[in-house]
Parts: C-alpha cells; structure tokens; sequence
C-alpha cells in the first residue's frame, strides 16, 4: 500500500480511519449523537479513503444545518 499524504501515519488503511472516527467521536460525542444523515455520509467517505479529514470538515463548515 502507498504512503497516502492526505491521511496521518495512523490513518491509512480504512480500518485505522475507523478508528480515528471513533477516537473523535468519543472525544466529541455531538459527532456521533447529532451527526445527520449527511455527516454520516461525509464520515463512511472519510473511512473509505474517498475525503481527508479536512475535506469532511469543510463540507460540514459549508452545510451547517445539514
């Protein structure tokens, strides 16, 4: 597997940007208890390698009542 640039060293596989999404939610519960449909859908992006985390972000930032 190559070294993807946008993800950190811990983030590579879609199993570790899994768990990076649970560290954060437990960090952040409203991620996970007001996440909406479309947050979830930026979130399973984000695990399958498709969205970097600042991407989600953005995407949240720009669509705050979705």
């Amino acid at each position: 597997m190559a070294y993807d640039p946008r993800f950190g060293p811990s983030a590579q596989t879609p199993e570790q940007r899994a768990n990076v999404l649970r560290q954060l939610q437990l960090t952040h519960p409203k991620l996970k208890t007001q996440a909406t449909a479309y947050a979830r859908q930026l979130y399973a992006r984000y695990v399958a390698g498709e969205l970097s985390w600042p991407d989600v972000r953005r995407a949240l930032d720009a669509n705050p009542a979705t």
